[in-house]
């Protein structure tokens, strides 16, 4: 690939050499055409974005990224690119949401500008933009035809990006916490994209289709980014839209000859769920090569039943791809390499609750674990005690540590989180500096990485350690009316009695007004014990839906466990016990 410093260098290679080219496509949830962009409007389209920036902002100033289209997103996008200001993604408010993150993010970045869309200013949600334009931050409506039909500016008048100028802000998702701004260079992007690149081994030819929210890493970066590194098309449905029906997304698959599509571990289980073989006819997936599926646990049981229920549509098992990663490190550290498929092993649930990897000693002892692939190239991981800080040997379960040119700079005007998160060391080794995950995990001998839980959510009952998404699993697994990745485990301090553990779960839609809480709740303390021999303090039985979850779909466990200490949760049934 050519050595490009900067995106802005990046979009006008594109523009020069693939000027007609199709770069991206957006359909309507029918799956029909709405828009495209050729490489050459894109670059026209962000230049004229970034003239109307600079009369409103000037370099280095932040804008919000929160429009309604997803080609307005891009052209906002490369707009603040071109014009040198820090581009800050984010999510378009949902109406009413207690738990909206927005005010937060825009009192962290101080945005100069918010780039919106014509339907969220005049349309049925104006309120949103309300929530951000004021006296210190002004609306640029990205697809006004009249602002961007202006008169054009020397292409020389805009600021060069430098490798190392920050390219836009990845808020944290606040799984565990408060968002944080990820600061992402140009340097950090392009390293991330090369890595891709290599891991996914994809060319002009991978076309990419995608629902993934683009203000989220994984839409951002490994979709939208990927495609224009490669020069290759990307094809873009609303996330509401494969909700609804996820056959949108795999027609459109089979309808672009799609090489590349992926998303988190729900997203594979939701089009199995859905499986209908009489609506999939004719559908053919054989041209599918890289499924990725990263961004939350992945499951073995999930990767099997998807390989199962689409093989007879052309999909090959060897084409799922898991991988791990996080904003914090632009966004991919390890991965599966293209036609490596899957890799799993089992191991004994007894020794992963003393932080041991070992082999089961009866089939009721054993879990399966997938594979994270290895480090990606360039970048190194390395499994750490965290709190000695030494390195740990092949299968020992420890904290993974990512370092390499694609981890970011740090967080956003929070030096002490960037100094304990960013700026880490192993004891004993001084020449590289380390970023800590927070997620647990351990290396096999062949450098293959497995990922168990994350720190910060570990429930130690009685002395054991469990995973909370392996409780949760267990839990939902334990009658149809429990909704899959729905639920929440967490532990609670009492004082009189230690650590209790607490399940909040959310129940089917359909089964609402069919269900015994009395026996549902029994069965749940049943299956818990039996699998984990934790006792659960409480079982809470939510309405569908009302899960506290990020933009990206995981599982806000600190956040359920504040409400549930509030009072705060939506119950579904009255008579709970």
């Amino acid at each position: 690939m050519s050595d490009f410093s900067s995106l802005v260098e990046l979009v006008r290679h594109r523009a020069t050499h693939e000027r007609d080219d199709l770069a991206y496509v957006s359909l309507s949830d029918s799956g029909a055409v709405e828009a495209s962009l050729t490489f050459g409007l894109l670059s026209e389209r962000a230049d004229a974005t970034a003239r109307r920036l600079l009369q409103m902002a000037r370099p280095g100033d932040r804008a919000l990224l929160v429009t309604s289209s997803a080609l307005d997103f891009i052209v906002g996008f490369f707009g603040c690119q071109v014009a040198g200001l820090i581009a800050v993604p984010m999510m378009v408010p949902r109406r009413l949401s207690s738990r909206d993150s927005s005010s937060r993010i825009v009192a962290d970045c101080s945005p100069r500008v918010a780039i919106t869309s014509a339907q969220l200013v005049n349309g049925p949600r104006k309120d949103v933009m309300a929530r951000f334009v004021g006296e210190k931050t002004k609306a640029l409506i990205v697809d006004d035809p009249a602002a961007d039909s202006a008169a054009a500016s020397p292409r020389e008048a805009f600021p060069a990006p430098r490798p190392d100028d920050i390219a836009f802000l990845q808020y944290t998702s606040g799984s565990t916490s408060d968002p944080k701004g990820v600061m992402v260079t140009h340097a950090n992007v392009l390293a991330n994209l090369e890595m891709i690149r290599v891991v996914l081994a994809n060319t002009k030819a991978s076309t990419c289709v995608s629902w993934v929210p683009l203000y989220h890493d994984m839409g951002l970066i490994v979709n939208v980014l990927e495609s224009l590194y490669l020069g290759a098309l990307c094809v873009l449905l609303t996330p509401s839209s494969f909700l609804q029906r996820p056959l949108t997304w795999l027609r459109a698959i089979h309808q672009y000859r799609a090489e590349v599509a992926g998303g988190p571990n729900f997203a594979f289980d939701l089009c199995a769920d859905r499986l209908r073989p009489d609506q999939f006819a004719g559908l053919d997936l054989s041209t599918w090569k890289m499924a990725f599926n990263a961004a939350e646990p992945i499951r073995a049981d999930t990767i099997e039943r998807f390989s199962r229920s689409f093989s007879s549509f052309g999909f090959a098992p060897r084409a799922l791809s898991p991988g791990y990663g996080m904003a914090e490190a632009t966004l991919l550290i390890s991965g599966r390499p293209r036609g490596a498929g899957p890799q799993t092993r089992a191991v004994s649930r007894a020794g992963l609750r003393a932080h041991r990897v070992s082999t089961p000693e009866t089939d009721a002892d054993a879990q399966l674990l997938v594979g994270s692939g290895p480090a990606v190239p360039g970048g190194k991981i390395a499994i750490v005690d965290a709190d000695t800080r030494r390195r740990l040997p092949p299968c020992a379960i420890g904290e993974i540590w990512a370092a390499g040119a694609h981890i970011a700079q740090g967080y956003w005007r929070a030096e002490e989180a960037t100094r304990s998160t960013f700026r880490a060391r192993i004891a004993g080794e001084a020449e590289d500096i380390w970023l800590r995950t927070g997620d647990l995990g351990f290396l096999d001998e062949d450098g293959e990485l497995f990922v168990t839980g994350r720190s910060k959510d570990m429930i130690i009952v009685r002395g054991i350690n469990c995973y909370p998404q392996d409780i949760e699993m267990t839990v939902q697994n334990a009658h149809p009316a429990l909704r899959k990745n729905c639920g929440a485990a967490f532990s609670v301090m009492q004082e009189d009695d230690g650590e209790k553990l607490v399940v909040v779960q959310e129940i089917e839609r359909t089964a609402r007004h069919r269900i015994d809480a009395n026996e549902l709740v029994g069965l749940i303390r049943e299956a818990v014990v039996n699998e984990h021999e934790v006792h659960v303090h409480e079982v809470v039985l939510i309405r569908t839906g009302t899960l506290p979850k990020t933009t990206s779909g995981k599982i806000q466990r600190s956040l359920t466990r504040q409400l549930w200490q509030q009072g705060r949760l939506e119950l579904a049934l009255a008579e709970q016990v």
